[in-house]
């Protein structure tokens, strides 16, 4: 893979204020380093639910693992589950096994630990840069660039300004407006009331670390897109269904990642979410990131329990 640095021109600049390093970078994923292959991790966000964000352990199980690999090989998958609720008041230790190190292919194997138990288990693919014929990918679909749309806190300021806002609506944006997400997110194709109760189980919207990154080190773009790639992502099942139920518990079963090509991860990036089946209280959910210049950087995976219950038609 090339150096980011290559990419700030054809992925398109925007870089936020040099002065204000991302805080995913600096805070959650700066491992602390505790013996030989292990390391401990802190927490930045919690979600309302006050389990751990999925991404963020996501996240740092990547750093842990790339820092057991040497300069020259680069992630290209990832495979993840989530195996017990991880408790957001103690930090998580990650425990890196060197599984495999091979002349093109490394595998390291990431277990995150909480209260002496497993929470979290995780398979990594490095490999060494390698030219081949064969390539392709899909188009990447043609939408409004971030420019021309509204940021999350703007769309939820405009939302509330509607003097027929339902009170709970209300109160629900209020407590979304005031977490502390360092993820900045850009909407494509807001829907209408109308056409809440016939949407298709797909979203696209531009996202982005929050502060500067700079070109760095590929993997940690990886890692900060890990991080990302998890946000609202299982939420793309409940897009049919959200007018007659409201979600009772959803939380991530497994996770898996494929990097295709290099990105940067404080640049702005298309994700492309859709979800092809759900069943049996699961939802099963594919992604794709996009970069500025129609290059497909990464593909997304994930299963995650999903139950509901029914709307209160009276409000």
């Amino acid at each position: 893979m090339s150096s980011p640095q290559a990419l700030e021109d054809e992925q398109g600049g925007g870089d936020p204020p040099r002065d204000l390093r991302s805080v995913l970078v600096t805070s959650v994923l700066n491992l602390e380093l505790l013996d030989e292959d292990l390391f401990r991790g802190r927490h930045y966000w919690v979600p309302s639910n006050q389990r751990l964000f999925g991404g963020q352990i996501v996240g740092q199980a990547l750093v842990a693992a790339a820092k057991s690999v040497t300069e020259d090989v680069h992630v290209h998958s990832l495979h993840c589950y989530f195996v017990r609720k991880g408790d957001p008041k103690v930090p998580v230790l990650y425990q890196v096994e060197r599984t495999r190190t091979g002349v093109s292919f490394s595998v390291r194997s990431v277990k995150a630990v909480q209260h002496g138990r497993p929470i979290f288990i995780c398979q990594v693919s490095f490999q060494k840069a390698q030219p081949s014929p064969v390539q392709h990918q899909f188009s990447m679909p043609t939408v409004p660039p971030p420019e021309e749309l509204l940021g999350h806190e703007a769309l939820i300021n405009q939302y509330l300004r509607d003097p027929n806002l339902q009170e709970k609506y209300r109160v629900g944006l209020n407590r979304t407006a005031a977490r502390e997400v360092p993820i900045e997110i850009k909407l494509v194709n807001l829907p209408t009331l109308s056409q809440l109760q016939s949407m298709e189980p797909k979203q696209m919207f531009w996202v982005r670390a929050r502060g500067y990154i700079g070109e760095g080190d590929m993997k940690m773009h990886c890692c900060v897109a890990a991080y990302i790639s998890d946000y609202a992502f299982l939420g793309t099942a409940l897009l049919p269904h959200q007018w007659r139920h409201e979600v009772h518990f959803m939380v991530s079963l497994d996770h898996s990642m494929w990097f295709h090509a290099p990105f940067r991860a404080d640049h702005w990036m298309l994700y492309e979410c859709e979800s092809p089946w759900a069943g049996g209280s699961r939802g099963l959910v594919h992604g794709r990131l996009w970069r500025r210049d129609g290059v497909l950087a990464m593909s997304c995976a994930q299963e995650g329990v999903i139950r509901v219950k029914p709307r209160d038609s009276k409000l």
